[in-house]
């Protein structure tokens, strides 16, 4: 009995030392924790930015940033000016010489009619004018009493003889056909300066009606 109460004294003891030994390890645990959060809080409070209270001047500053900016980024409002021919001008253009009216006004689809037009006429003036020269020389040659003038010779038919011809039809056709090559020219010199007329005129209008609208008439 004695031995079996020293054995249970024994263990009482070692369950003691074993309790104690466990809440001391729970205690230094515990007293680890706080201090490890606070140091992780501090930590985490040092690593944030502390925000700076802007100066006066950094908000002046700011603001003329901000604004030389924006007037760079600015969209740049180009005057763009349509053209508007003057009709004075084209008539002084055109006058001076044919198709600088229509030029002027940018209707270059009319330059070939006025070109055209002015190359027709003028073959016709020098057309007709060379047959006119021609007619009226021989007629003046039939029409004197001069044997040396014989160009009218150049107009018989081929093979006749000059001394057999009747020189009354001979000069009754060649005065007809001199007037009728006078009468053309003349017809085309007028219609050369018709012509140029024309262009004046028609460069003028397209002046005035440059920015005529069939539709806002319409309206």
């Amino acid at each position: 009995m004695r031995l079996l109460a020293v054995r249970i004294t024994y263990c009482l003891i070692l369950l003691n030392i074993i309790n104690g030994y466990s809440q001391e390890i729970i205690k230094q645990q515990n007293d680890s924790l706080p201090s490890i959060i606070a140091d992780s809080i501090i930590q985490v409070v040092d690593t944030v930015p502390q925000f700076k209270q802007p100066s006066p001047s950094d908000t002046v500053q700011m603001k003329h940033l901000i604004a030389k900016n924006d007037t760079a980024t600015m969209p740049l409002n180009l005057e763009v000016k349509t053209f508007k021919p003057n009709p004075t001008k084209a008539i002084i253009y055109s006058a001076i010489f044919p198709g600088m009216g229509q030029i002027y006004n940018k209707k270059y689809w009319k330059l070939p009619i006025v070109y055209g037009g002015f190359i027709g006429f003028s073959y016709a003036i020098s057309w007709n004018g060379r047959y006119y020269t021609d007619y009226s020389n021989g007629y003046k040659d039939i029409m004197d009493d001069d044997q040396t003038t014989d160009r009218w010779k150049n107009f018989l038919p081929y093979g006749m003889d000059p001394e057999s011809v009747d020189k009354e039809w001979l000069k009754d056709v060649l005065k007809r056909r001199k007037d009728f090559y006078r009468r053309f020219r003349d017809l085309s010199i007028i219609g050369t300066v018709g012509m140029y007329a024309l262009c004046i005129i028609d460069a003028y209008v397209d002046a005035q009606l440059f920015d005529y609208s069939v539709l806002e008439m319409a309206r």
